[in-house]
C-alpha cells in the first residue's frame, strides 16, 4: 500500500488551460495548504466555457479505468472533492468512486456545479440535475450556490438576495436528503455576499464584501479553499470563514488591477496567506 505521510485530497474535475477555474485553481491553493492534491479530470479544456470558443475532450470513457489504478494501489484519500460533472456518466462514475474510497474518517465534499442565476447550464439537463441530488445526498459538505441550493432542496428559485430564514428551510430540506452538512455560497445582501452554514444542530453564516463584477472560477476558488481548510482539521464555521475572506481579498484585488472577468480571480498573490494558514494550524496542533 502506498504510504500516507502527507493528507491526500482527491479532486475531481475537469483541467482548463486558461482561466482560474476547476483544476487549474485546486491544485495549487490545496497543495499551498500543505496537502497532496491527486487530481482525476474529467475533461480537458483550452479554456472555461464563459468564452465563445474553446478546445474539449472528454474524459470519461477514461475515468474509471483511472480510478481503478488507484483503488488497485490502495491509495487511502482524507478528502473526496468533486467539481464540475459533464454528464449522467460521469456523475455515476464518481459516485461508484465515493464507494470505492469512502471511509468512516475521511470526508467528501461536493460542489454541485449545475447552475446559477435562477438557470441550469446550458451543459446540463433535468435528468443529470436529479442525479446530483442524489450525488448531493452522500456529501459530508455539500456548496450550493442559491440555484443549486434550490435544484437540490425542491424551493422554488426567487432571486440571489434570500433572507436567512429561507437558507436555513432551504438547508434543512437538503439535510433532509442525506447530505451532512449544507453550505449555501453567494447569498446577496445589498453590497455584501453571505456564505450560509446548515448543520443537523446548528446554523451559521459568514457575511463579505462583494464587487460589482461576475467572475469566472470564483466558487472553484471557495470551495478549494474550504476542501484545504476542512482537511486540516478546522471545523466548518472556521473553515467557510477562512475561505470567504480570502475570496473577497482575492475579488476585491482583481477589481482594483481590471482583471478580465472571464479570466477568473487574481488569487496567486495571496497563496502565501494560506501557506501561513497552514502553518500556523500545524504549530498549534503541535
Amino acid at each position: 500500500m502506498v504510504s500516507n505521510v502527507v493528507k491526500r485530497v482527491a479532486a475531481i474535475n475537469d483541467m482548463s488551460g486558461f482561466s482560474r477555474c476547476s483544476l487549474t485553481v485546486a491544485m495549487p491553493i490545496i497543495s499551498a495548504m500543505g496537502l497532496h492534491c491527486c487530481p482525476l479530470p474529467t475533461a480537458i479544456l483550452s479554456n472555461n466555457t464563459e468564452h465563445s470558443e474553446f478546445f474539449f475532450d472528454d474524459y470519461t470513457d477514461k475515468m474509471q479505468s483511472y480510478a481503478n489504478f488507484w483503488r488497485d494501489l490502495k491509495i487511502k484519500f482524507d478528502c473526496i472533492y468533486t467539481g464540475f460533472l459533464g454528464s449522467e456518466k460521469q456523475i455515476d462514475i464518481v459516485k461508484n468512486f465515493i464507494g470505492d474510497f469512502k471511509t468512516e474518517k475521511n470526508i467528501v465534499l461536493i460542489d454541485p456545479v449545475m447552475a446559477d442565476n435562477g438557470k441550469i447550464y446550458s451543459t446540463y439537463n433535468a435528468k443529470m440535475c436529479d442525479k446530483m441530488k442524489v450525488l448531493s445526498s452522500l456529501a459530508d459538505v455539500v456548496t450550493p450556490n442559491v440555484t443549486e441550493a434550490c435544484i437540490i432542496s425542491g424551493m422554488q428559485y426567487s432571486g440571489e438576495n434570500i433572507s436567512l430564514k429561507t437558507a436555513e428551510i432551504m438547508g434543512k430540506k437538503i439535510l433532509d436528503g442525506g447530505a451532512k452538512t449544507v453550505v449555501i455560497t453567494g447569498i446577496r445582501d445589498n453590497e455584501n455576499i453571505v456564505n450560509f452554514i446548515c448543520g443537523n444542530d446548528f446554523c451559521d453564516y459568514i457575511k463579505i464584501k462583494s464587487a460589482p463584477v461576475y467572475y469566472s472560477g470564483t466558487g472553484d476558488v471557495f470551495a478549494s479553499v474550504l476542501c484545504g481548510a476542512l482537511t486540516n482539521g478546522k471545523n466548518i464555521t472556521e473553515a467557510v470563514k477562512i475561505s470567504s475572506r480570502f475570496v473577497e481579498k482575492c475579488v476585491l484585488y482583481s477589481k482594483k488591477i481590471g482583471i478580465y472577468p472571464n479570466e477568473g480571480i487574481a488569487f496567486e498573490k495571496f497563496l502565501g496567506d494560506l501557506v501561513n494558514i497552514t502553518q500556523e494550524n500545524d504549530k498549534n496542533k503541535d
